[in-house]
């Protein structure tokens, strides 16, 4: 059992994990406090901090999750997500998830088996923000010695609703099956976020080096969600 202190926790994404975290101590916070949820805004650094303290873990998943104004992207996905690596140094907090995304490489041309750690490219202003948060995760990791696992997530939602999510797709299951795994890695890692889909892009690579085993495919859901556009690249445009 680890304490940990999961940031975002009131999220979609959130939601998923928190409960399927049964095993660990979890103090879950979020900008929008709901029961068994605490305020917490992650740009507030001293608030961060007291949050840290006597914790084994931050996941980090606060922040926004889409397009939005730049400036908005940068107030809190990545002013928010150095005062998290920050509070978490000061705290002797050893290890931090990083919620990153596909869209942090999203104009990379799609392509079988790319790698985990493919050099950022982003396809928007949230992909640059989690380019950002990622490069943030590498210095703290290079100048503090944390272990920062950055996790690239395809489509985490509950099942698959679209077609290209037969080949992004991560499953709630997963999710907290890569979340466990990243809890033991050392040093620096990027992992895809994605499930064992039986059209995955994305190389395993990565993920086996931290020891995750994807065990759901979206594949299960392909008669119905049915063919259509995948998109030419990482995040999905299609030219």
């Amino acid at each position: 059992m680890a304490v940990l202190l999961i940031t975002g926790a009131a999220g979609a994404v959130g939601g998923m994990l928190r409960d399927r975290l049964g095993g660990h101590e979890l103090r879950l916070t979020d900008p929008r406090p709901a029961e068994g949820i605490e305020a917490l805004d992650v740009t507030d650094g001293d608030a961060v901090e007291k949050a840290c303290q006597g914790v084994d873990a931050v996941v980090h998943l606060g922040g926004f999750p889409d397009e939005r104004p730049f400036d908005d992207l940068l107030e809190v996905n990545v002013r928010g997500s150095e005062r998290v690596l920050a509070a978490a140094q000061r705290a002797g907090v050893p290890r931090v998830v990083l919620a990153s995304s596909n869209h942090a490489v999203g104009r990379h041309p799609r392509c079988d088996d790319l790698a985990d750690d493919v050099m950022p490219w982003p396809d928007s202003f949230y992909g640059w923000s989690k380019t950002a948060i990622e490069s943030l995760g590498r210095l703290y990791h290079d100048r503090y010695g944390l272990h920062v696992i950055c996790l690239r997530i395809g489509a985490c939602k509950p099942e698959p609703v679209e077609p290209r999510d037969l080949c992004v797709w991560l499953s709630p299951d997963d999710l907290a099956r890569l979340v466990e795994a990243s809890l033991t890695a050392t040093g620096y890692h990027l992992v895809w976020g994605v499930s064992a889909n039986t059209r995955r892009w994305w190389s395993r690579a990565g993920g086996a080096a931290i020891g995750y085993e994807p065990r759901d495919d979206a594949e299960a859901w392909a008669a119905t969600v049915g063919d259509g556009p995948e998109g030419d690249t990482v995040g999905g445009r299609t030219s």
